[in-house]
C-alpha cells in the first residue's frame, strides 16, 4: 500500500521518526477490520500515563496530549467517525494552552513536538500552516491539525507496555516485602545468637548485614532489588545454620516435661531498647554457695561453677566486641580521657564518669554491679546515655533492668543490636582492644 507522506509546514524538517509513524498508521488502516477498531480514549490515556517512561514522554507532554484528546467530541476513538471524517483535531494554540492549564506558548510548542517525535500524533499541516476543517454538506471534507490515529494504531503496544510496568511495580512491592522480612529476621537472629552466646563471628555477620542494608534505597530497579534480596537470603541462611547447629546440640528448653505448651511473646517494636527484656523465660536458680562477686547472669555456667570449686578464677566469656559496643554507643567516647577508647578498661572508666552525670545513685549502681557485673553494667550505662532524652530517669531505668536481669529476663546483646539497627551505620573506627 502506497503511503502519502505529510510534511510539516514552514521550517520544521521532516524526520525519519515522522515517516515511520505515518507508515505505521497507514499500514494499520489498511488491515482488515481496522476501520472497526475502537478504543476508549481515557482508558488508553491512563495506560499511556503508566507507560510514559518506556515511551519516552514526560508528564507535561501528557498534559498536552490530554488537551488534544479533550478536543475530540467522542469518548471512543476510531480511525474515522460515522460520517467518515478523519481522526484529526484542529484547536488553536490559545485553546490548547487553556486546556493544558495555562501552559506557556513556547512550552506548549516544545511538548507538541515531543508528541510528534515519539509517534503519538501526526501533524497534518495546511498549505498556510493554519489549523482548520473544510466542511461539505454538513460533514468534514478535510481537516488540518493533529492526527490522533497513531494512538489507535499503537493501542495494543501501549497496553502491553502498561501491563509490563504494572507487573514490574507488583514485583518490586513483593521484593521490598521480602527484603523487609529478611532484615527483621537477621536482626532478631543475630540478637539471639549474642544473647545465647552461640559460637560465631556475630560482629562480622552484623557488618555484612549493615553493608547490605546500606545498599537498600527507594530508587532501586527490579533487577537490583532481586539481586539484593538474594544476598540477604544467603546471609540469613548462614545465620540460620548457626542457630540450627546449636539447637541440634541439645534440648534448649528449660522445661523437663516433653509435652510442654509452647509460649510465645511477640515483640513488634524493633526500635525499643527493651528488646533486651526476655520475658516469659523460667527463673534461673543459683547453685548453693554461689560467689556474690560474680554476676548472677554468669553463675549458671557449669564451667564457671567447676572452676570456682577448684579454687580457680575465670572471667565469664564476652561475646560483644569493643568496636561493636562503641558503634552502638558512640556518645560515651566524649567522656573518655583523651577522647578515645582503646580497651575495656577505658570503656569502664568512661562509664564510671557517665554514671553520676546521668543521676544514677550509688545504691542503684552497686545493685547493678552485683547482678550484671561491671562489664555489662557499664554497657547498660552507655546504652542509657545513647538514648539521651528518651529516658527521663536513668537511675530508675537502671533499677528496672537490674531487676529484670536478676529474674533472667534481660541481656545486653539485644540492646546493642537494637541501637546498631537504629543508627544504621558501620562500626566506628577505634583501636583494637588489648586482651
Amino acid at each position: 500500500m502506497q503511503t502519502h507522506l505529510t510534511t510539516p509546514f514552514g521550517r520544521r524538517p521532516l524526520s525519519l521518526a515522522m515517516v515511520a509513524t505515518q507508515i505505521e498508521a497507514s499500514e494499520f488502516a489498511g488491515r482488515p477490520g481496522a476501520t472497526d477498531a475502537v478504543v476508549h480514549k481515557w482508558r488508553l490515556f491512563r495506560s499511556l500515563t503508566e507507560a510514559k517512561d518506556l515511551l519516552g514522554i514526560t508528564d507535561r507532554a501528557l498534559s498536552v496530549l490530554h488537551a488534544l484528546l479533550s478536543c475530540h467530541p467522542e469518548t471512543a476513538l476510531a480511525l474515522t467517525d460515522k460520517a467518515g471524517a478523519p481522526l484529526v483535531v484542529f484547536p488553536s494554540n490559545k485553546e490548547l494552552s487553556r486546556r493544558a492549564h495555562g501552559m506557556a506558548p513556547s512550552t506548549l510548542r516544545r511538548h507538541l513536538a515531543c508528541l510528534v517525535d515519539v509517534g503519538l500524533v501526526i501533524r497534518r499541516d495546511s498549505p498556510n500552516g493554519k489549523r482548520y476543517a473544510r466542511w461539505r454538506q454538513g460533514s468534514v471534507d478535510a481537516a488540518f491539525g493533529f492526527d490522533l490515529s497513531p494512538i489507535v494504531a499503537r493501542s495494543a503496544e501501549i497496553e502491553r507496555l502498561a501491563e509490563k510496568v504494572r507487573a514490574d511495580e507488583s514485583a518490586i512491592v513483593l521484593l521490598r516485602e521480602r527484603i523487609s522480612l529478611v532484615r527483621r529476621d537477621i536482626v532478631k537472629m543475630i540478637a539471639t545468637g549474642l544473647d545465647e552466646t552461640i559460637p560465631g563471628d556475630w560482629v562480622e555477620l552484623h557488618g555484612r548485614y549493615l553493608s547490605l542494608a546500606g545498599r537498600y534505597a527507594r530508587n532501586l530497579s527490579r533487577a537490583e532489588l532481586d539481586a539484593l534480596a538474594d544476598e540477604f537470603a544467603l546471609l540469613v541462611g548462614e545465620i540460620g545454620k548457626l542457630l540450627e547447629t546449636r539447637t541440634k546440640e541439645g534440648n534448649m528448653s528449660a522445661n523437663a516435661a516433653p509435652n510442654e505448651h509452647h509460649q510465645q511473646k511477640q515483640i513488634t517494636d524493633l526500635d525499643d531498647i527493651d528488646l533486651g527484656l526476655r520475658e516469659g523465660r523460667p527463673e534461673r536458680t543459683e547453685p548453693s554457695g554461689s560467689d556474690p562477686g560474680v554476676p548472677r547472669a554468669a553463675r549458671s555456667d557449669p564451667s564457671l561453677v567447676r572452676c570456682r570449686a577448684a579454687g580457680e578464677k575465670r572471667v565469664p566469656p564476652r561475646v560483644y566486641s569493643l568496636p561493636m559496643t562503641l558503634a552502638a554507643c558512640p556518645d560515651i567516647v566524649d567522656y573518655a580521657k583523651g577522647g578515645a577508647i582503646g580497651d575495656w578498661a577505658e570503656f569502664r572508666a568512661a562509664a564510671a564518669i557517665v554514671r553520676p552525670a546521668l543521676g544514677v545513685s550509688p545504691n542503684a549502681w552497686a545493685r547493678a554491679l552485683e547482678v550484671l557485673g561491671e562489664h555489662d553494667a557499664s554497657i547498660v550505662v552507655a546504652a542509657i546515655l545513647q538514648r539521651g532524652d528518651e529516658i527521663k530517669s536513668a537511675g530508675g531505668y537502671l533499677r528496672v533492668l537490674t531487676a529484670k536481669a536478676e529474674q533472667g529476663e534481660f541481656s545486653v546483646g539485644p540492646v546493642l543490636m537494637t541501637l546498631l539497627r537504629r543508627r544504621g551505620s558501620k562500626p566506628v573506627a577505634c583501636r583494637q582492644a588489648s586482651g
